[in-house]
């Protein structure tokens, strides 16, 4: 038995949601990618991820993210990649309980995508191990390889040279404006920071720190603003990631959940479409179940 599996042959794994607990850009590749740094923090709220292993060696998207073509779906590409690499002659169907805003810099597709990897590396038997997941990863994007390890990390280069980091326990009040953020469009914006001096993992932790976006979001989306203004009451307020997604770290879960209640009163037109808060984990969710299997 691979994870707990209902009648219908149907496995469930956790996709854990992620922070960026702040992200500078100190330059570009000759091939125009931005080489970054930041840290990752693991949640402990993020999607969930169904898969029912075929024999027949197809891969079907059967429920959830409708709005998202099957082919470029990243559980669908993942899925594909692994078989291709390990020449497994197994298939799978996929579901998804899609928790994870879109657009929002919490992780979700990449989370999903890795969970994909791991779990079918598992059911399959192909056994391809964290390292070579992680290269897989990379190819969907720069933000698989993080949760395919499982861990909290300082991140550089272009998000995938990571060094595992301890994080005090903090809970985070997490915001969602309803704006769905172009990745693209920030990273072309001519106002971005493009040359900041690096930081070190010392100066880094363990408080969150500036985002390179940030400034850009908030003059792109008012929303956005507003959501960072309404949390900026409680403590720092950063947005995570190149999304929209806004939060602000306590030291206590009373703490934080007042702080949501207290929010409940504002309107999506002032930045607050939804509210929670989540616990940010040492290790993945997803790692924990992998490890309890037999």
């Amino acid at each position: 038995m691979s994870a707990p599996t209902d009648s219908d042959g149907w496995s469930e794994w956790p996709a854990p949601a992620k922070l960026n607990l702040g992200l500078r850009i100190v330059g570009r590749r000759a091939d125009g990618y931005h080489l970054l740094q930041t840290v990752f923090q693991l949640l402990d709220w993020g999607d969930s991820v169904r898969l029912r292993v075929r024999e027949d060696g197809e891969i079907h998207r059967v429920a959830g993210n409708e709005g998202i073509p099957e082919p470029d779906d990243l559980m669908v590409r993942a899925a594909r990649s692994l078989q291709q690499t390990s020449g497994c002659a197994l298939g799978c169907d996929i579901a998804i309980d899609k928790r994870v805003p879109l657009g929002g810099g919490f992780g979700g597709g990449s989370s999903d995508a890795a969970t994909v990897l791991v779990a079918l590396d598992r059911q399959w038997g192909t056994r391809l191990g964290e390292d070579r997941l992680a290269v897989l990863g990379l190819q969907l994007g720069a933000d698989v390889p993080v949760f395919v390890r499982g861990r909290n990390a300082f991140a550089e280069s272009v998000g995938e040279v990571l060094t595992p980091v301890e994080l005090p326990p903090r809970w985070y009040l997490l915001v969602d404006p309803g704006v769905h953020v172009a990745t693209a469009a920030l990273f072309s914006d001519p106002e971005l920071t493009r040359d900041a001096t690096p930081t070190t993992i010392r100066a880094a932790l363990p408080e969150p720190w500036d985002n390179a976006f940030e400034p850009i979001l908030r003059r792109r989306e008012p929303a956005i603003a507003a959501a960072l203004d309404a949390l900026s009451v409680y403590g720092k307020a950063s947005v995570t990631g190149s999304g929209g997604g806004c939060f602000v770290a306590f030291d206590k879960w009373e703490d934080a959940e007042a702080a949501r209640l207290a929010l409940a009163g504002y309107l999506p037109s002032e930045g607050i479409r939804k509210a929670w808060v989540a616990a940010g984990v040492s290790r993945s969710p997803l790692l924990e179940q992998i490890e309890r299997l037999p």
